[in-house]
């Protein structure tokens, strides 16, 4: 993997910069929707491809280890095979869910045990071979494993998870080195820094992070619950340490606003369900503020979804069909706003990307950033 940092927008910290892999070129900033389990729920690959234009996208270790289980996964010849998908891929390391599997995990030092969601078999993931199962399924850029710390946290127990993580992280670079790709292109892995809202800690363990020279950085355990501007405190924070020649990823982030404000802060690299999620209940981003669209209000709107939109469907359509769909519960009404949404999201990473180019960057976002937020 190689990262070309292209433009810094003079005003601010956000970054346009170019990561090929030998899957294609990933130009940033950059938005991946989320293929959980080798889907971007309710979106076609075809759709992502050649509508909305995704460059990369997601999948996660931890499902895709229960279904469709490694084997099935090898013998298609890797996940992009599997699922039809020539483009970059990244894959997340099972730590969020095993975070969000409280009940039903222990974690010691060896690693994590814990129990499916699906039918209660017990597993277990350690720093080894949750490496070797990344490289089984593929994806270009891979996830150390790590443990995500909730919000609150109290200093103690998130001092004690970022050093366990940190060594979770030497085995993990040492289970990488030493194995080879599966398959007949190289992968990259990024390290993840951790240290919950604690200036202290995060500062620790995003130098220890950067020494390790990685081909590129993540920073977790944030968008768990703390107040934006917490987030957005941590994310400055980091960014100001970890290598400005590296690309820098924020995991799990976020609404559009926690994008621009990212990406003002140094993010080159995010990824959030939010956008489907939000999609399947009937709500839209736009450059205008959030719609409803199950609300009365649009029942006789026969305007475009979105007449600003990017994508066939916000031409195609007009609101009022939308509210029909989503109230009937048709699922092609998921599918529309899906592909709005995720269409919107990638709109709004060009349209920055191109502003920190242009070197307006932060005049355009200081305009743009309350609207998105408003409620239509």
């Amino acid at each position: 993997m190689d990262f070309t940092l292209q433009k810094t927008d003079p005003n601010s910290n956000a970054r346009a910069g170019e990561i090929t892999t030998d899957h294609g070129k990933i130009q940033t900033p950059i938005f991946m929707p989320v293929g959980t389990v080798g889907s971007v729920k309710t979106i076609h690959q075809r759709e992502l491809k050649e509508d909305i234009e995704s460059q990369i996208i997601l999948g996660n270790t931890y499902h895709l280890f229960l279904r469709p289980g490694l084997d099935t996964i090898k013998q298609a010849g890797g996940l992009q095979k599997f699922i039809g998908w020539n483009k970059p891929m990244l894959t997340d390391s099972g730590g969020y869910q095993v975070y969000s599997l409280s009940n039903q995990r222990k974690i010691t030092e060896e690693g994590v045990t814990f129990k499916s969601h699906i039918d209660g078999t017990s597993h277990f993931f350690s720093p080894e071979n949750v490496t070797q199962i990344q490289r089984t399924i593929g994806a270009d850029i891979i996830m150390a494993f790590d443990e995500c710390t909730p919000y609150p946290c109290d200093y103690d127990y998130a001092k004690k998870s970022m050093h366990m993580t940190h060594r979770w992280l030497k085995r993990c670079l040492d289970e990488f080195q030493r194995s080879e790709p599966i398959y007949d292109y190289n992968q990259a892995l990024f390290p993840i820094v951790q240290g919950s809202t604690y200036e202290e800690l995060r500062k620790q363990s995003a130098e220890e992070i950067a020494s390790q020279e990685a081909e590129g950085n993540a920073i977790g355990g944030l968008s768990v619950g703390e107040p934006a501007e917490e987030m957005y405190k941590m994310t400055e924070l980091v960014c100001d340490i970890l290598p400005k020649d590296k690309p820098r990823y924020l995991m799990g982030v976020g609404t559009p606003a926690n994008i621009l404000e990212g990406i003002e802060r140094g993010v080159d690299m995010f990824d959030c369900v939010m956008p489907t999620r939000n999609a399947r209940h009937g709500l839209l981003f736009t450059w205008d503020g959030i719609i409803n669209i199950k609300n009365e209000k649009w029942k006789n709107d026969y305007s475009p979804v979105d007449p600003a939109g990017t994508t066939y469907v916000d031409h195609d359509y007009s609101k009022a069909y939308l509210r029909h769909l989503m109230k009937t519960k048709e699922y092609l009404g998921a599918q529309i706003a899906s592909v709005h949404n995720i269409g919107f999201y990638l709109n709004l990473v060009k349209t920055a990307r191109e502003k920190i180019l242009s070197g307006e960057y932060s005049s355009w976002k200081n305009k743009v950033v309350k609207n998105l937020e408003y409620r239509l």
